[in-house]
């Protein structure tokens, strides 16, 4: 199933569900950040996706992980909320979703990366890289957050 997002858009389709989800800034020793490209839009992103009924968002972000990635991560801390009334997801299955995420930091504690459905390449990649991928400007904010290391977790 395809997506589109769209950020600040007039001509966006009105939202029709409102998710919660998590999503996690997983780094390595060597301070190289896990993203992946997404397969249904093409995109990189930081891994995550929807909370399901029955456990936190912290334990949201560690399956996700798991599911998108094969790693086994520990959450470390909180990047931020990220509420923007104006990020509107639409799928082709005709769900148009407003999204309320917290992102967190985490490491990895185990497992293997191993590409699921939702990727066609995962990577870590050197801050310094970031720039030239294409991402869209909302996995771009929360990373910038990250990266900003202000020691506040981002309210918005």
């Amino acid at each position: 199933m395809a997506r589109t997002e769209y950020y600040d858009d007039p001509s966006a389709p009105k939202p029709n569900s409102m998710v919660v989800a998590a999503s996690a800034v997983v780094t390595d020793e060597s301070g190289r950040v896990l993203l992946q490209r997404r397969s249904d839009s093409g995109l990189w992103a930081l891994p995550g996706g929807g909370m399901e009924l029955g456990e936190s968002l912290p334990g949201c972000a560690v399956r996700e992980v798991k599911e998108e990635t094969g790693l086994d991560v520990e959450v470390t801390g909180l990047v931020g909320t990220y509420t923007d009334p104006r990020h509107i997801i639409e799928y082709t299955d005709g769900e148009v979703r407003r999204q309320f995420n917290v992102c967190f930091t985490a490491r990895v504690v185990g497992g293997s990366l191993a590409i699921s459905d939702e990727s066609t390449e995962l990577r870590f990649i050197d801050p310094a890289e970031i720039p030239s991928l294409d991402m869209h400007h909302t996995q771009r904010l929360r990373l910038g957050h990250y990266f900003s290391g202000g020691g506040s977790p981002y309210l918005g």
